[in-house]
C-alpha cells in the first residue's frame, strides 16, 4: 500500500490512504480510533499524563483518511524534559484493518517532519524501540529522562530533529 503525500484536503474514493493536518472535523473520529485501538486502559497510562490539560500542536498532528474515514492519527503536544522544550508524540492508532502496510510508520514521519519544520528541535515518545527505531528513535540519549508516575524507563525515546537535539535531555517529563 502506498500513500499520498500529506495533503489538505482527502483523496477522490478509492485511492490510497492521504494524510492530512487533522482538523477539528476530525477530533471525534479520532478519539474513538484511540479508544479501539488502546481501550479504557489508556487513561491509566503515564503517557495520559502529559496530555491532560495540554494542547496539541495542530500543525504537526495527522490523520491518515481513506474514503473519508479516519484509519490513522498521531498526535503530537509540547512538553519539557529538565525545562528543555520538545515534542511529545502519541498517541499513535491505525485501524486494525490497516496495520501492516507501513501507516503507522508514515504517520510518524510525518510528524517528525513537521515537527522539525515548526523548528522542535526533538520528538519523545514512549514505545516499542525495535518499531520506532526503524524511524530512527532511540533509548540512549532518552535515558535520563523522566517519564511522571509509573513507566517503563526503558521504552522513553527520542529522536533528534537538529544536530544534537537530542543532548542534554535530562530530568523530568512535563507540560510545558
Amino acid at each position: 500500500m502506498s500513500f499520498s503525500a500529506v495533503a489538505s484536503s482527502p483523496p477522490p474514493p478509492g485511492l490510497a490512504p492521504s494524510l492530512l493536518i487533522e482538523r477539528p472535523e476530525h477530533a471525534r473520529a479520532v478519539e474513538v480510533l484511540v479508544d479501539r485501538a488502546f481501550g479504557p486502559g489508556r487513561f491509566a497510562k503515564s503517557s495520559e499524563r502529559l496530555r491532560e490539560g495540554n494542547h496539541k500542536l495542530d500543525d504537526c498532528s495527522f490523520v491518515a483518511l481513506h474514503e473519508g474515514r479516519v484509519i490513522g492519527s498521531v498526535r503530537l503536544w509540547p512538553v519539557t524534559v529538565g525545562g528543555q522544550p520538545v515534542a511529545f508524540l502519541g498517541p499513535l492508532a491505525v485501524d486494525a484493518d490497516e496495520r501492516k502496510h507501513g501507516l503507522g510508520q508514515a504517520l510518524v514521519e510525518a510528524a517528525c517532519e513537521a515537527a522539525a519544520k515548526a523548528g522542535w528541535r526533538a520528538v519523545l515518545l514512549v514505545g516499542d524501540a525495535p518499531y520506532f527505531g526503524r524511524v530512527g528513535f532511540s533509548a540512549a540519549p532518552a535515558a535520563r529522562a523522566v517519564m511522571p508516575g509509573p513507566a517503563d524507563q526503558r521504552r522513553v525515546l527520542v529522536k533528534a530533529l537538529v544536530e544534537g537535539g537530542d543532548q542534554g535531555l535530562v530530568g523530568p517529563i512535563r507540560i510545558r
